[in-house]
């Protein structure tokens, strides 16, 4: 499920752009600042940002700056009471990828994180396609011809989440939140035995691989 990080002072657009997005279909965290948002994006995954401009403590410019000192590609939406064009040039500036007025029209909103999502080419269907290879998070499976795998749940989401990003590097941290739970007593370790089954199922398949960046965590990397 596609994550999105919300950041705006007001409670009340903070849930409205909530409820509208997760009907959507969705996942949604809120932070009232740049400050907390800033610290949610050391614990969490997140795949687009709507942030605002005029907030305490860490405006929406200063947070956009600080991402992407540490992240080029995340997508990130910047909404704002402010209409000047010297407004929208200061946040694409920052680093923003889209910039849209306040108030909010709640499908124009939803169009306009659609419209990132597919610049940033993030996956928000339920199967991803690798050549012959297909990735059905609806059943489970990964299918090539006549080979088709069942994988345990844990595995499964494992390898859909890079999958779905593509040479985007993971820490076995970021792995072990995402897909354990940031309240799970498990150790990181259980990211490594992971990998390894899933390398060791698909080590015929030569659509895709998964490898190990020293120091660092995982990425997926397709070969077609």
């Amino acid at each position: 499920m596609v994550k999105i990080l919300v950041v705006d002072d007001d409670k009340n657009i903070r849930k409205l752009m909530k409820v509208v997005l997760e009907h959507e279909g969705f996942s949604v965290i809120c932070a009232s600042d740049g400050s907390e948002a800033l610290a949610v994006l050391d614990k969490e995954i997140v795949d687009v940002i709507i942030v605002d401009v005029m907030m305490p403590k860490v405006d929406g410019y200063e947070f956009t700056e600080s991402v992407r000192s540490f992240n080029s590609k995340i997508p990130i939406l910047m909404v704002s009471a402010k209409q000047l064009a010297d407004d929208r040039k200061k946040g694409f500036i920052a680093g923003v990828d889209d910039f849209m007025v306040k108030p909010i029209d709640t499908e124009e909103l939803v169009l306009r994180v659609r419209a990132l999502m597919r610049r940033a080419k993030i996956n928000d269907e339920g199967k991803i396609i690798i050549g012959d290879v297909i990735v059905d998070s609806e059943s489970f499976t990964v299918t090539k011809g006549d080979n088709v795998q069942l994988l345990p749940q844990k595995e499964f989401m494992l390898l859909h989440k890079l999958l779905s990003y593509p040479d985007k590097i993971f820490t076995r941290i970021q792995l072990m939140d995402e897909i354990w739970g940031m309240d799970s007593e498990t150790g990181w370790e259980t990211v490594t035995v992971h990998i390894a089954r899933l390398r060791k199922r698909f080590e015929s398949f030569a659509e895709f691989e998964i490898q190990s960046i020293r120091g660092l965590g995982y990425k997926a990397v397709k070969k077609v």
